[in-house]
């Protein structure tokens, strides 16, 4: 008696989960809460006053104040560069997407460092005390400084962190479709080829053969 073979199990491998396509999305959407966030502040901030000082007068003392256009506009100007990087990153690939993430990651720590410094600048305020004295060289005191400084270097940090995360992760995250891009020929390409025409419709054949094609093919 022959023994019966036994039927054969075949154990499928279970399937992964596409690990690298969810940190490339979570990167993707952290980069984009980030750096939307960074230069938000930064913007803010920078129409915001920075410090408060008084002008001595032969009548007494007038206040005076500066926002952070005042004492340097690098903060604001750089949160532009940094959010137009972050839209740019979508539409390049390869080396051009590394240059614009660095970018990115440059703009942030120039935010940041342009607010440290300018959080300790008293030339803004001493410039306004002299239109206000009618003296060049005239002397502020008093002077305080406003919290306004640090959120523009805490955006600038956030957009630094975008930019970090565009360099590591940006090769897996996805671009802008090249459907309207141009071909080399100057056409708008991809086209699709015209549908053949019905041959139960006259006017169908009149629009073929004014077009000079043959409507039996």
């Amino acid at each position: 008696m022959s023994a019966v073979p036994q039927p054969r199990t075949d154990t499928e491998p279970a399937p992964t989960p596409a690990r690298p396509a969810r940190s490339a999305k979570r990167s993707l959407a952290l980069a984009l809460l980030l750096g939307a966030a960074g230069a938000g502040l930064a913007l803010l901030a920078s129409g915001r006053i920075w410090a408060r000082g008084t002008a001595v007068l032969a009548q007494g003392e007038l206040p005076r104040t500066v926002t952070g256009a005042d004492v340097t506009g690098v903060p604001g100007a750089l949160a532009v560069v940094g959010l137009a990087a972050l839209v740019a990153v979508f539409a390049v690939r390869r080396i051009g997407r590394i240059v614009v993430a660095a970018l990115l990651a440059l703009s942030g720590l120039g935010v940041t460092v342009a607010a440290a410094l300018g959080n300790a600048d008293t030339s803004a305020l001493r410039e306004k005390a002299a239109d206000a004295v009618g003296l060049a060289g005239a002397d502020v005191h008093h002077v305080t400084h406003t919290v306004w400084p640090w959120v523009a270097a805490a955006g600038g940090l956030l957009l630094l962190l975008a930019g970090v995360l565009a360099l590591v992760f940006g090769r897996s995250w996805p671009a802008m479709s090249g459907r309207y891009e141009r071909t080399p020929d100057g056409a708008r390409g991809p086209r699709r080829a015209p549908a053949p025409p019905d041959l139960e419709r006259p006017e169908e054949i009149w629009k073929s053969l004014d077009r000079g094609e043959d409507p039996t093919r």
